[in-house]
């Protein structure tokens, strides 16, 4: 073998296409995998640190309410999840997620429906205010209930006896109202226009002694032969 065939031996192969697919792949699964690592631990460490929060919160009896500044979603659903280990109650507020946070809320002080939806829009929770408002709005429907069982009746604006009098006379009105006749067409006579007042009790009674005495005046018309 001559100098250069044995400096050619000598040399290492090049890498292969596949050689260098499998050692960038590699590379990539490391990075990876201590990405994953560094955002486990950086979880772990924000799990523990909102577990002393809540507990911090748990035990000042100061405090009912404690808000958290606007997180990421990851972030969010581990505050909820310490929360309810916690026996605490969560609210998530805000209307995009950049600027969504976290309301805990001690279980013995539960926010308040009008307190939720203040949140929601935007607004902070005002308890006095809240009370005025209440307090306005009890006041309004009282107010409108009155209103309603004091409720004058419906006067007309012209007297209409008076108004047509001259047409009608004012003699021939007067008698109108005083004989009132029901329409028989609807079936209903009142009882004082009834010319029979007598009861249904007599009426039947009247009615069988009509049928007992047409029945033996028959009989004395037609006397029975032996």
């Amino acid at each position: 073998m001559d100098l250069l065939g044995s400096i050619l031996s000598s040399m290492e192969k090049p890498p292969s296409v596949g050689d260098k697919e499998k050692k960038l792949a590699k590379e990539r699964k490391k990075r990876m995998e201590k990405l994953q690592e560094e955002d486990k631990k950086r979880k772990t460490e924000f799990q523990t640190k909102i577990e002393k929060e809540v507990n911090d919160f748990i035990n000042d009896s100061t405090k009912t309410r404690h808000k958290y500044e606007p997180m990421d979603n990851i972030y969010r659903s581990i505050v909820h999840e310490v929360a309810e280990v916690a026996g605490l109650t969560s609210f998530s507020f805000g209307e995009s997620d950049d600027n969504r946070y976290i309301m805990l809320f001690k279980k013995e002080f539960a926010p308040t429906d009008a307190e939720l939806e203040a949140y929601r829009r935007g607004e902070e929770w005002d308890p006095e205010k809240a009370k005025q408002l209440a307090k306005q709005k009890e006041a309004t429907e009282e107010a409108d209930r009155q209103s309603a069982l004091t409720k004058k009746k419906f006067t007309p604006s012209s007297n209409y006896r008076d108004k047509y009098k001259h047409l009608i006379g004012e003699d021939s009105a007067k008698e109108a109202a005083h004989n009132l006749e029901p329409n028989k067409q609807f079936g209903f006579v009142p009882s004082e226009n009834k010319k029979d007042k007598r009861s249904v009790e007599e009426t039947m009674n009247a009615i069988r002694a009509k049928k007992k005495q047409k029945v033996e005046s028959s009989e004395s018309d037609n006397p029975s032969t032996s």
